[in-house]
């Protein structure tokens, strides 16, 4: 790296430091915009920002010295690999982590025949495609719960009507599917599966 790298009015400098403001406006609509929107998980919004910052800047000065950019992917294909230690890190978060990386490292790299205009194409295309898939799950999100029931008349195939309609009636849900799964005619009792759709109210 030269001494005059960090120079303002180098020319490199000024171009990573365009291409951090960019990574920074859509890492906020990726991570609070979306991901905290959709799974209201605040815990996980520092980890986000921070990493995501970390890899633009790693691999910028990977750049800037000359180092083999294989180096710098493999170095963040390990990373996007670590689950973090926590039983409420799910597979959507460690998608959400593979995209922070992944617009940081997009962001980073400067080719010649990959216009910042290139860039931002790409970057709307992932932060739009992250958000029509949240719209997309929450549309078509299926809950499923076990309750006891102990209409067993009901549990006849021709009454499957009235079931469903008892079901929604008594829990306030709007069931699409009920499963059973065990019958106790001695305590006269059901164990049944019901799925339905889960009214998600989105801020």
């Amino acid at each position: 790296m030269t001494d005059t790298f960090y120079d303002l009015t180098n020319q490199a400098f000024v171009g990573i430091m365009w291409r951090f403001a960019i990574t920074i406006v859509f890492l906020v609509i990726l991570i609070r915009g979306i991901y905290f929107r959709y799974s209201g998980k605040e815990k996980f919004l520092f980890s986000f920002f921070l990493m995501g910052i970390i890899a633009f800047f790693i691999v910028s000065i990977l750049r800037s010295v000359y180092i083999e950019m294989g180096m710098g992917f493999g170095l963040f294909a390990v990373f996007g690999l670590l689950r973090l230690r926590t039983r409420n890190f799910t597979e959507k978060d460690m998608a959400y982590t593979f995209t922070t990386f992944g617009i940081s490292v997009i962001n980073s790299l400067k080719l010649l025949k990959f216009p910042l205009l290139g860039v931002l194409i790409i970057n709307i295309i992932i932060v739009l495609t992250a958000y029509l898939l949240e719209e997309f799950v929450l549309k078509y999100k299926i809950e499923t719960h076990e309750i006891i029931y102990d209409k067993l008349e009901f549990l006849k195939p021709e009454k499957k009507e009235k079931l469903i309609k008892d079901v929604s009636l008594r829990t306030g849900k709007e069931i699409s599917k009920i499963k059973i799964r065990r019958i106790n005619y001695k305590r006269n009792r059901a164990l049944l599966d019901i799925y339905y759709k889960e009214k998600n109210h989105v801020d």
